[in-house]
């Protein structure tokens, strides 16, 4: 019974990642028309100018914390998993 279920999460998980895309695809690729007849307002140009932002060893520190974070998260999980297991009775 618990195979059935994972082909069928599968199946699933399958055919519900193409209709996410599908869903999200026109918004991704939405360009701006101009109206008919040639005639409207203009969008000007604008360039900014970036002061500061983040360091990269800032950027670094918290890569390396979310990843630290992650591994923990999944080694409790897997404890978790397995102490859960029903082992046989020994004997």
């Amino acid at each position: 019974m618990n195979h059935i279920r994972r082909v069928l999460t599968a199946l699933i998980t399958f055919a519900g990642a193409p209709a996410v895309f599908a869903v999200t695809a026109p918004a991704a690729f939405a360009i701006r028309m101009p109206p008919p007849g040639g005639t409207g307002p203009t969008q000007s140009q604008v360039h900014t100018i970036i002061v500061g932002g983040m360091p990269g060893w800032q950027i670094a520190l918290i890569a390396a914390a979310a990843a630290l974070a992650a591994a923990l998260l999944a080694v409790l999980l897997d404890r978790a998993w397995v102490a859960r297991k029903v082992h046989a009775p020994t004997t």
